[in-house]
């Protein structure tokens, strides 16, 4: 294959659009340089760099992938079902065709994934504002599908003939990241609907919903509905030796609704109904999730997760985004001022129990950790770049004369932090290396 080939053919521009029968697919114009700035605001953008940065097998491709799109050296992007592509120039000027594959959702993961999307008004005025929220990436999680992609699922191709992703590959990657910001859309694309179909799907399947609820609360199940079948504990206990377990329950496509408490009865003192209703939703949600962990492949074999602690559940709840007079009591009881709480609450955001003890946390790397963590300081900036300053104490990096700081987690990973008002405040999820955790704090 030759360098130039697979470029030429597929043109610097862009690419034909399909005939209307053929599949869905957008071309969106080349992107200006991104100098001084990181490349994704958003959550979701930023799910996708990790998932480049924890598939990459070298940092160093990496690296020069984000100098390459942030100079501009990527051209228009075709984004279609299972695959985006450009042409992406190198230092010489050499046009490479950069092609990366992302595994389409098959028929019943869509049909999952719809239908937990049209159960929530919520998820749909989301994408029709062309944002995404966590839940609804958690909820689809919860009935099988994983909509952004992880480690290992962003495959690449390219014209340049590495076997693992290249500066070119990357810079693609880096560059998708800005469109999604703008454009979530161009996610589902990848996964195989189009923005026209997956809307008029959803709005058949609203009208659905809307129609099957609109029936009596309490209503029994329609005649012949297969009903579920248990094992009496009676005959559990009674059987010699070890019993056999029942199949499995099915997956849960959405949360309980759990009932609502409002009545003519006045709720007994202290009683804050409020608070009970957002209680028992939240349960809801948890079960659900538990339920999708434990039917997941190898989760038999997964360790125990650590119990929260008081204060990380009280994080937890704060960040669900309780009503506010909740949100008033969480605040008041926690033990903390309402700043720590906000900072808390914003580490919870970027990365759960992880990103709180980065935040709550000053320890002194050991010997090779802290060797590790200067090898990858070093390494983070070509020969030539202009590398910021950094003060050094514990796991943490200030940048000298400006108000921002990387942190070294246990876990190996870079999380950015900016101050305000004389506090350190969590600025996005954590990075593979500290350049990109800085590069987010340029975004801000």
């Amino acid at each position: 294959m030759s360098r130039t080939g697979n470029a030429e053919e597929a043109g610097e521009s862009g690419y034909a659009e399909d005939a209307p029968s053929a599949r869905p697919e957008r071309t969106l114009a080349a992107l200006p340089p991104a100098q001084g700035r990181g490349f994704a605001r958003t959550w979701w953008g930023r799910a996708w760099l990790k998932a480049l940065e924890d598939t990459a097998l070298d940092n160093g491709q990496l690296k020069r992938g984000r100098k390459h799109a942030r100079e501009g050296a990527v051209g228009a992007v075709c984004v279609r079902p299972g695959r985006i592509t450009a042409v992406v120039r190198d230092q010489d000027r050499t046009p490479y065709r950069s092609d990366v594959l992302l595994r389409e959702l098959d028929e019943g993961e869509w049909d999952r994934l719809l239908g937990v999307v049209a159960e929530r008004s919520g998820h749909i005025a989301a994408l029709l504002d062309r944002d995404m929220p966590p839940q609804l990436v958690e909820d689809a999680a919860a009935v099988g599908v994983d909509l952004l992609p992880g480690i290992g699922d962003l495959e690449p191709e390219c014209a340049c003939e590495a076997w693992d992703h290249c500066p070119h590959t990357a810079a693609l990657c880096y560059q998708v990241a800005r469109l999604l910001d703008e454009d979530p859309y161009l996610l589902l694309l990848m996964r195989g609907r189009g923005e026209r179909e997956l809307l008029d799907e959803l709005q058949v399947r609203s009208v659905a919903h809307a129609a099957r609820h609109g029936t009596a609360v309490g209503e029994t199940a329609a005649e012949g509905a297969p009903v579920a079948e248990g094992v009496p504990a009676r005959a559990v206990f009674a059987a010699p030796g070890p019993a056999a377990l029942p199949a499995p329950p099915p997956a849960v496509a959405a949360p309980g609704r759990p009932p609502a408490l409002a009545g003519g009865t006045d709720p007994a003192p202290g009683l804050e109904v409020a608070a009970l209703e957002f209680l028992a939703a939240d349960a809801a949600v948890r079960a659900q999730r538990l339920l999708a962990e434990a039917l997941a492949p190898g989760h038999a074999a997964s360790p125990v997760p650590a119990a929260l602690t008081e204060w990380q559940d009280t994080v937890r709840l704060t960040a669900a985004g309780p009503p506010a007079g909740v949100a008033a009591r969480l605040a008041a009881g926690c033990g903390h001022d309402r700043v720590d709480l906000a900072r808390a609450v914003r580490a919870w955001e970027h990365g759960g129990a992880a990103a709180l003890a980065v935040l709550e946390e000053e320890w002194t790397p050991d010997a090779g950790a802290l060797a590790r963590a200067r090898a990858q300081l070093t390494a983070a900036w070509e020969v030539g770049e202009r590398a910021p300053r950094l003060r050094a104490t514990g796991n943490r990096w200030t940048a000298v004369g400006a108000d921002t700081q990387v942190r070294y987690g246990r876990d190996g990973r870079w999380w950015p932090y900016r101050k305000d008002r004389g506090r350190w405040w969590p600025a996005g999820p954590s990075a593979q290396d500290p350049e990109a955790a800085l590069a987010m704090l340029a975004a801000d």
